[in-house]
């Protein structure tokens, strides 16, 4: 009995450790679970960010095959194409250029260059000195051009040689298996049907440069291309160079030619036709030619500032620069005292001399400082101050009135009218003459001129304007300078009642189906408001000047047409050398002569032409300049009468032999 409630007792006790062995089991399940459960969302965790990883990938991949596809498509396109096709450029033939009645001023011819294609052949020492010698020149010249296309693409054609005669042509094509990589380019050249007529004007072309290269379009422009370098070819070359063609082949994976593909025809410039008459320019330049004259012409419409004629002397030989101008000739223009490379029409700036002394009347009159039957008397000198001013008449001209002082050119009346004006109020009525200031012609490098004042001469020289200086600005000499196209367009305005109009030089630009783009208006840029009897009154007195008996520009009547010529002679002091004073005018040294101006309009009761002339040292203005601005007025209404166009017209008596220089002070003869 005691035996088993022991047994009893100690199965009663065994339960106790099973129970903690349970518990335990059972908490290492927990933590088992709880283990588990954490890798768990560990491993979701980086199935989760390699998900993201692997989408944002294909998302790159995606977005990155669209632009390269979709965005970029055309352009990878393009690329893939040169892999397999290529192009050469067809020059375009640039636009003609026209007188004002069609006639051709400029056209294009076939040009045959020789090129050397280098991507497949090579050029050895014999094939070179082989293509000198059929070229005519030095084989140094030949590896100059070489040189020059040193790391252009290899299938753009080496220049060797420009425009060769038929000869060189028919020899190369007929030897072309023996002359490996050299073809026969052709390409359109500049015709100049009148030679060098306009040739400031026009300019010329020539091969682009690295510098115009450099700020050039490069979708327009290569190495190689001729560009305008001077006067309308330049300043109209995006009207006038056209658009290139493309002549397309495709090549192997060598870049070996292979076949021909389908091209794209250049498109032709446009044409521009000019407001100048060639009849005229002829005109003006054989009569400037006429004794070597250097120096310029300019003719114009009084009414609209249309250009007729534009001609500076001497003229550039154009057929020098066709092709690229030699160092020799170059050097030569250079050293020409005669200064060819000038455009004497907007970069020669002279002293206007008594050309001037119609600002000066007008100024007087507008101020009231005289009136048309002020009378002032010249003995032949003016004295101021310390100083005697002298008239270029030594004995004087006696009593003299507004008309008689602009038709005879008295500088003693001018140096008073002149004193009691003042050089600021002188300067007001020249600046609304359009002298001081650019005309805005569309020409290169045109220059403003100069119209002092009192402050222009302080803040220039940091000095007092004095009063004697005055009295020369008011002969238009001193620190006055104008250009011919400004003298020309203060006459017109003169002779058209105060409306000063900017100049036109293009009628009309027409693209190559004959649409006009681009037409002529005459714009005004300034008018002399109020001033019309004033005006009125200078015109009395330069019609005297040409048709009185003791006028200084009698060499311009026009009488056995009936044309009434209104004008003004002028000669520009060029330096005062005590040495020269009492010289004869052939015996003085060319550069220390007088210029020579002569400035007009006609017919003087219906003005239509104003003409201006400018003689480099050539004396007197009523000599030198005023019988050259005689032909361009004779030729312009020789021509409007053959036309059968009315003409209002005045006959004339009377001619006296011209006025002699006297020597010695301020004032010259006219």
């Amino acid at each position: 009995m005691v035996t088993l409630r022991r047994k009893k007792k100690a199965n009663r006790r065994r339960p106790e450790p099973l129970l903690d062995m349970e518990r335990k089991k059972d908490v290492g399940v927990t933590r088992l679970i709880h283990r588990d459960e954490g890798e768990l969302d560990f491993l979701r965790k980086r199935a989760l960010y390699a998900a993201f990883v692997i989408m944002f990938f294909f998302a790159v991949l995606i977005s990155r095959l669209w632009f390269l596809q979709i965005q970029q498509g055309d352009k990878y396109s393009r690329l893939a194409d040169s892999n397999r096709v290529r192009y050469l450029e067809i020059a375009a033939p640039r636009g003609n250029i026209l007188d004002r009645k069609g006639r051709e001023v400029v056209t294009n011819r076939p040009s045959f260059n020789v090129v050397w294609v280098r991507e497949d052949n090579s050029l050895d020492d014999a094939l070179l000195k082989r293509m000198a010698r059929i070229l005519e020149v030095d084989v140094s010249e030949l590896l100059a051009g070489i040189r020059k296309m040193a790391g252009t693409p290899g299938h753009i054609p080496v220049r060797l040689a420009e425009d060769i005669d038929w000869e060189k042509v028919a020899y190369i094509e007929n030897n072309r298996m023996d002359l490996p990589g050299i073809k026969i380019e052709v390409v359109p050249l500049r015709v100049y049907h009148y030679v060098n007529l306009a040739s400031h004007l026009i300019g010329y072309l020539g091969e682009i440069n690295k510098k115009e290269l450099k700020s050039a379009d490069e979708g327009v422009y290569r190495g190689g291309d001729l560009v305008g370098k001077m006067g309308l070819e330049r300043l109209e070359e995006k009207a006038l160079r056209g658009e290139k063609g493309r002549h397309y082949m495709e090549v192997n994976a060598l870049g070996f030619e292979q076949r021909n593909l389908k091209g794209m025809d250049p498109l032709p410039g446009n044409d521009l036709q000019l407001t100048i008459d060639m009849d005229l320019q002829r005109t003006a330049e054989e009569a400037m030619a006429a004794g070597d004259k250097a120096g310029a012409v300019v003719a114009l419409e009084v009414n609209s500032g249309r250009l007729l004629a534009l001609a500076s002397s001497p003229v550039l030989e154009l057929d020098k620069f066709i092709g690229g101008i030699s160092h020799k000739n170059w050097q030569e223009m250079l050293d020409n005292p005669l200064h060819p490379l000038v455009n004497k029409i907007v970069q020669g700036q002279y002293p206007p001399a008594s050309t001037y002394k119609l600002v000066t009347a007008l100024a007087g009159l507008a101020e009231g400082v005289i009136t048309p039957d002020s009378v002032i008397y010249c003995p032949g000198y003016y004295r101021f101050g310390n100083r005697t001013y002298r008239c270029w008449k030594r004995s004087g001209h006696g009593a003299v009135d507004l008309n008689r002082a602009l038709s005879e050119s008295c500088d003693v009346y001018f140096y008073q009218v002149g004193q009691r004006l003042g050089v600021d109020r002188i300067a007001k009525y020249a600046r609304l003459f359009g002298l001081g200031r650019k005309t805005g012609v569309e020409m290169e490098h045109e220059k403003p001129g100069l119209i002092p004042t009192a402050a222009w001469k302080k803040k220039r020289y940091g000095k007092v304007w004095q009063e004697g200086e005055t009295l020369s600005v008011a002969i238009g000499q001193s620190f006055n300078l104008v250009t011919p196209i400004q003298l020309a367009f203060m006459t017109a305005t003169v002779a058209n009642g105060g409306t000063l109009y900017k100049p036109g030089l293009v009628e009309k630009v027409r693209d190559p189906d004959g649409h006009v783009v681009r037409q002529f208006e005459p714009q005004v840029v300034d008018r002399l408001a109020g001033q019309g009897r004033n005006l009125q009154l200078v015109r009395k007195g330069l019609v005297e000047a040409v048709n009185g008996r003791h006028g200084t520009g009698r060499r311009a009547r026009l009488k056995d047409l009936g044309i009434t010529v209104a004008g003004k002679t002028g000669t520009a002091q060029v330096v005062r050398i005590k040495q020269y004073k009492h010289l004869k005018d052939e015996d003085i040294p060319y550069k220390y002569r007088d210029h020579a101006w002569f400035t007009c309009f006609a017919p003087a009761e219906n003005p239509e032409i104003a003409v201006t002339v400018l003689v480099e040292h050539g004396l007197h203005g009523g000599s030198s300049a005023a019988p050259v601005a005689r032909a361009v007025l004779e030729t312009y209404f020789r021509e409007r009468l053959t036309e059968g166009e009315e003409i209002s017209v005045q006959i004339l008596e009377g001619a006296v032999p011209l006025l002699t220089r006297a020597a010695g002070g301020q004032g010259s003869s006219e």
